[in-house]
């Protein structure tokens, strides 16, 4: 028996490889299927079953492609319906995979079709539970992410109590939990950065699972602090239970190669947006007019799905050359399947062709500071409301990145801003936003608001430790 995570950091999601006698098992795959469908042929086995925990939100699912590809079948647990083919175990169902088993158990909190997979070697005993978003290393699954309910987040909040306690807490303390998430995911607001644990040690440590609690207790504490999740999720939930375009056809219209000249065309007459996934530090240099700056190297799929609100939006990119199929693929897993080419030798090409080029002013820190003493700076923090609250510079305005397209209306066209976030990355998407929303008055401070505090030149409120927001 062999049970392997394949964890994908910048979604910090994981999917799982488990095989026996020939036969495998994938639990959660992601959108691209190639490398599980090259993980089975490594160990000459057949993939039988892809198993959904449930109808994910922050990431679309390869189980129809994978299906499609190996004959496996898709497995949902109880109450699921989605617009597919797919088998709806039944709760205690037990599917055997080789020499071991795999047992479902109907675990509703976090959706209502969450259902958790225990995990049973060749001679019955239980091994491992793969637990999906219902339990995670020190934390539970949001109970506000589900597709179409009439339950409030309570009601589901009172179900993931019974079937964290029925269900996972009843196992033997030393089977493994294997979740779905770990930390820097939405789904939930406490994660450890560990990816996996066992029962003992989550009952011990994870602050859900405690023994005292009562239900009204568990209820309160998992509910209070959720803010609004990305507006992504319920339509890659959507996507998830209703089917999507395979992932091939998406990669094909989208590692489309343009000449300058044809970019400029296919940009003007489908009325595309420009993403530029290269590095902060080179977009700042130059940039094509009116691109969206969203480096690769950073939260990539999490900012697209928060700051695009249209999935179905065309898309050029801007790549780094080589790096096109990769920008494609990561759209593509959060549900971005319009992207219709790419600027072919990226934007050294497009600086050769004489085409305009759009720069940004940015400022050192120290640099910074001076324009501070001089009183010639409007400060403009885009940084998360936690963030700002546990230390600001003082006399700074909050401006969230992930709430710019709602708070626009608060600047003004008049005023030049300087925009800090925590160390560059973000800044810069912002100031893109707001240039192609046509504020031109916007200088970015290089380095953040770690390299403006380590200067100990500038007034910063007293740091207050703040419960994390996601």
């Amino acid at each position: 028996m062999k049970v392997e995570q394949l964890y994908t950091g910048c979604l910090a999601e994981a999917a799982y490889y488990i095989e026996s006698n020939g036969e495998a098992v994938i639990i959660d795959p992601l959108r691209e299927v190639q490398p599980y469908i090259d993980r089975a042929a490594q160990d000459g086995a057949k993939i039988k079953f892809v198993l959904e925990t449930h109808f994910h939100a922050d990431f679309v699912s390869g189980h129809l492609d994978l299906a499609k590809k190996t004959g496996a079948a898709i497995v949902f647990g109880p109450t699921a319906q989605p617009n597919f083919p797919a088998h709806i175990a039944t709760d205690g169902e037990v599917l055997q995979v080789g020499k071991v088993s795999i047992k479902v158990l109907h675990t509703p909190g976090h959706t209502m079709e969450s259902t958790s997979y225990l995990l049973l070697d060749e001679n019955g005993k239980e091994v491992a539970v793969f637990t999906g978003d219902t339990l995670f290393i020190g934390d539970v699954g949001r109970p506000d992410l589900a597709v179409k309910t009439d339950l409030s987040r309570e009601d589901l909040a009172g179900h993931l109590f019974d079937s964290l306690r029925n269900k996972i807490m009843t196992l033997p303390d030393d089977v493994k939990v294997y979740p779905g998430h770990g930390a820097g995911s939405a789904c939930g607001k406490k994660m450890a950065k560990e990816t996996e644990s066992t029962i003992g040690l989550q009952k011990q440590f994870n602050y859900a699972l405690r023994a005292d609690m009562t239900r009204a207790e568990f209820v309160k504490e998992v509910t209070t602090g959720l803010v609004d999740p990305p507006q992504y999720f319920p339509k890659n939930a959507v996507m998830n239970k209703m089917g999507y375009e395979s992932i091939e056809t998406v990669l094909n219209r989208g590692a489309h190669p343009l000449s300058p000249r044809e970019f400029i065309t296919v940009a003007e007459a489908e009325g595309a947006l420009i993403l530029d996934t290269r590095s902060e530090l080179e977009f700042v240099k130059g940039f094509v007019p009116g691109a969206i700056s969203i480096g690769l190297d950073g939260q990539f799929a999490s900012w697209v799905g928060t700051l695009i609100t249209d999935l179905k939006q065309p898309i050029l990119l801007v790549c780094e050359p080589g790096r096109e199929e990769e920008a494609v693929t990561r759209l593509a897993r959060v549900g971005y399947d319009n992207t219709i080419g790419y600027l072919e030798g990226g934007f050294a090409a497009w600086q050769a062709s004489g085409n305009d080029i759009d720069s940004m002013e940015s400022l050192s820190a120290e640099k910074f500071v001076n324009r501070m003493k001089a009183g010639k700076a409007t400060v403009l923090d885009v940084r998360r409301h936690s963030e700002y609250d546990a230390e600001h510079i003082i006399g700074a305005q909050n401006f969230p990145l992930d709430l710019i397209n709602k708070n626009m209306s608060e600047l003004r066209h008049d005023v030049q801003y300087l925009v800090h976030c925590a160390s560059g990355y973000r800044s810069v998407i912002a100031i893109s936003i707001l240039k192609n929303r046509g504020f031109d008055n916007l200088v970015n401070v290089d380095g953040g608001f770690k390299e403006i505090k380590e200067t100990g030149n500038v007034a910063i409120t007293e740091y207050v430790e703040q419960a994390t927001e996601l």
